[in-house]
C-alpha cells in the first residue's frame, strides 16, 4: 500500500514581499499580513513568477520589492483565496502553509508589471475593500 501524499506542485516555488531577508531565513506564519492589519495564519506562495510579481508589488510596505525562491518544510494546500474564488483549477499555482518556508535563493532581476498594470490592480482592490468585498479566508 502506498501512503505517499499527492504531490501539489514540485515548484520552484516564489514568494513575492518587501521584507528585507537572508537565504536560510524562515518565513513563518503569524506575521503581518501584506494585505491586511492583522497577522496571517498561514504562509503564501506561488510556483508562478507572474503571481510572486504580484505579491511584491502589492506588499504595503515602502521597502524595496523582492522575490524570494523557497522550499516548503512541511505540507501545503492549495491557497483557497484564489483557487476557489477566482481560478478554479488553481492557475495560478497559487498555495499556503502552515509550516516554514525557507529562504533557498533571492531572484537577481526580473521585470515588474506596468505602473498601469500595478495602478489598475490597486484600484481593483480598493473598490473590493469598499465593498466590503475583499475578504482573505486565512
Amino acid at each position: 500500500m502506498d501512503d505517499k501524499k499527492e504531490v501539489l506542485d514540485n515548484g520552484p516555488f516564489f514568494h513575492g514581499t518587501k521584507a528585507e531577508l537572508k537565504i536560510g531565513d524562515l518565513l513563518q506564519p503569524q506575521h503581518l499580513s501584506n494585505y491586511q492589519d492583522k497577522k496571517s495564519n498561514y504562509i503564501y506562495f506561488t510556483a508562478t513568477l507572474d503571481a510572486a510579481k504580484w505579491g511584491a508589488e502589492l506588499a504595503t510596505s515602502k521597502s524595496q520589492e523582492k522575490i524570494y525562491i523557497v522550499e516548503p518544510l512541511g505540507e501545503f494546500e492549495n491557497d483557497p483565496n484564489v483557487t476557489d474564488k477566482k481560478f478554479p483549477g488553481n492557475p495560478t499555482r497559487s498555495y499556503r502553509s502552515k509550516s516554514p518556508l525557507k529562504i533557498i535563493a533571492e531572484l537577481g532581476s526580473w521585470e515588474r508589471h506596468s505602473e498601469e498594470q500595478i495602478n489598475h490592480m490597486i484600484a481593483a482592490i480598493n473598490k473590493l475593500r469598499e465593498e466590503g468585498k475583499f475578504v482573505i479566508y486565512d
